[in-house]
């Protein structure tokens, strides 16, 4: 058997929309393993809190995805302050509900494309780098379960969401010359502000009736999974596309 080791201690991650819901999670999760970790997030009091609670291998800055001036000098500062760039993760996301006929529709779509997809690549093209310098180098994107089907009135979103899945594919392929995994995770129901409009019993109710666990889920279920394909062991698991969305995608009654 080859050692291959499942730790991100010392490695240095970059997690973007980490203010909150699974962004926060994630960054929670990698500095309690021991990893170093970048709190991204356009809210700078709410990144600024959740690097204070991660501790002190965490230091929070101020991203709006949406600017690529922003992304250039964050990700250049994040490198430079940890010594090393090891792990990106693409967490921030916008929702895109909007009727097709509605006048704001076109500015709802430019809005929805620009931070839930351009920003990604974006941002792994500033950090490649420094990437192709780890030893165990991971990017894994936060789709969802709306780029596998869809939702009415959501169509900004779900092209957006399914634009992640189909950039996670090509850059698997790209950068697997360098040994750099790139893999995509599409939550299904969680319990995060985006879904916090939702009232109670409608979330009951909907998890009742399509997920196969007949809830939602927890922030910290999704930050577990993308533990998993940024562990050095996940060395051979790339271009992925895994829903974590407790049998939604699988039940069909």
């Amino acid at each position: 058997m080859t050692d291959l080791s499942r730790s991100i201690a010392g490695l240095t991650a970059l997690v973007t929309g980490a203010g909150s819901g699974m962004g926060r999670a994630t960054a929670l999760l990698f500095a309690a393993q021991g990893a170093n970790v970048a709190v991204t997030d356009r809210d700078a009091a709410s990144a600024e809190a959740v690097a204070q609670e991660a501790g002190d291998r965490a230091k929070a800055w101020s991203l709006d995805v949406a600017d690529p001036a922003q992304i250039t000098r964050v990700v250049g500062e994040i490198a430079a302050h940890f010594g090393r760039l090891d792990i990106v993760v693409n967490n921030a996301g916008v929702m895109g509900f909007c009727k097709l006929d509605d006048p704001a529709y076109d500015e709802t779509w430019l809005r929805t494309q620009a931070i839930n997809l351009t920003a990604h690549q974006r941002i792994v093209r500033a950090a490649l780098p420094w990437l192709r310098k780890s030893p165990a180098a991971r990017i894994v994107n936060i789709a969802s379960t709306e780029a596998l089907g869809a939702t009415p009135d959501d169509s900004a979103y779900v092209a957006s969401k399914a634009g992640v899945a189909g950039l996670t594919r090509a850059l698997a392929v790209d950068l697997g010359r360098d040994g750099i995994t790139v893999n995509c995770i599409c939550p299904g129901p969680i319990e995060t502000a985006m879904t916090g409009f939702v009232p109670d019993a409608d979330k009951q109710v909907y998890a009742r009736r399509r997920t196969a666990l007949r809830r939602y889920g927890r922030p910290e279920e999704v930050a577990h999974m993308t533990l998993s394909l940024c562990l050095p062991a996940a060395s051979y698991i790339t271009g992925a596309v895994i829903p974590v969305d407790g049998g939604l995608m699988a039940r069909n009654a």
